[in-house]
């Protein structure tokens, strides 16, 4: 793939060995955590997990902890994923003095209570088409440039349809995320794929951000990384191809929903905050239109150095 973006730290695959990588976090006296939220997705997570533990914590030892925050599945993702090698945790259950909410932001925010890497690396629990380089592409430019706080991956990222046919995919994006992008923050514009599941950023810093409990926390997190630190202090890195399963508009609705509301309320429109969005949707059943009426969580959750469980968690294990 090209980079278009001159202006912003974009870095190309097969700069970094996952070996060279994991001497200089030796050296630097870093730990690298491999976090995936996931909700029912037995069918993926075995093997992920398994090729992340071959490849980077048996072979070489870049990743340190490798551990799946398990979103309310109703399936075996918990089973899967725990018998594969990863660490598992409900997300309900940590932290539970702090209650329980859906989303893919929850299951992230709720990770910063049971990892302790300085690297936080994040990544989807359904690829299907996808390469353990992702990982040592993302964690290659903070062991580079000190300044750097979140680095963003983009790829191919193909739409299968039924026929066989392929569309570009990253329908969000293109008519909400980029979009709002270029209403509201122009300095985010250069990065292409903005709401990749695939990322990293530093545990100092994401414990410092408002996270969204939903499909907005990435969004969230360039937002605000750019707000307090400046475009610069985000990079993006090619990962290749990624290839996983796609939502129906429905949900994609949904998805838009809490990315609208979050941009509303950095963007300081918002007059108040409610927890849910009523979402108005409709169906044609029997040649009629039949309202699908669903609220949509758009709630977030604080700053993880302001709570005091994290706090006294961090002092434990980091006392001065």
């Amino acid at each position: 793939m090209s980079h278009p973006v001159a202006n912003r730290r974009t870095f190309g695959r097969g700069r970094w060995s996952a070996a060279e990588l994991a001497e200089r976090k030796r050296r630097q006296g870093l730990r690298v955590s491999v976090v995936l939220p996931a909700r029912d997705e037995e069918k993926t997570i075995g093997s992920i997990v398994e090729r992340l533990v071959s490849d980077l914590v048996d072979a070489v030892p870049l990743i340190d902890e490798l551990v799946v925050v398990d979103s309310d599945s109703t399936d075996a993702t918990y089973a899967v994923a725990a018998a594969a090698g990863a660490r598992v945790h409900r997300a309900s259950e940590i932290a539970p003095e702090l209650g329980s909410r859906p989303g893919k932001g929850e299951a992230m925010w709720k990770s910063l209570f049971v990892t302790e890497g300085d690297i936080l690396v994040f990544m989807d629990a359904d690829l299907v088409e996808w390469e353990t380089d992702f990982v040592v592409n993302l964690v290659g430019p903070f062991l580079e440039d000190r300044g750097i706080d979140l680095v963003k991956g983009f790829y191919e990222r193909p739409l299968i349809l039924g026929d066989g046919s392929a569309l570009a995919a990253g329908r969000v994006t293109e008519l909400v995320a980029r979009p709002v992008i270029a209403l509201q923050w122009p300095e985010l514009s250069g990065l292409v794929q903005p709401l990749a599941g695939e990322w990293a950023i530093r545990r100092s810093w994401f414990a410092e951000l408002s996270v969204p409990t939903g499909y907005a926390v990435e969004l969230a997190a360039l937002v605000d990384t750019a707000a307090a630190h400046g475009a610069a202090a985000i990079a993006q890195v090619d990962l290749g191809r990624r290839e996983h399963g796609h939502q129906g508009l429905h949900d994609l609705g949904v998805m838009a929903t809490q990315i609208l509301a979050m941009a509303r309320d950095r963007a300081g429109r918002a007059t108040e905050r409610p927890e849910t969005v009523h979402l108005r949707q409709f169906a044609i059943r029997d040649e009629e239109p039949v309202a699908l009426d669903r609220f949509v969580p758009v709630d977030e959750r604080p700053p993880a150095v302001s709570v005091a469980g994290y706090r006294s968690r961090e002092t434990a294990e980091h006392p001065c």
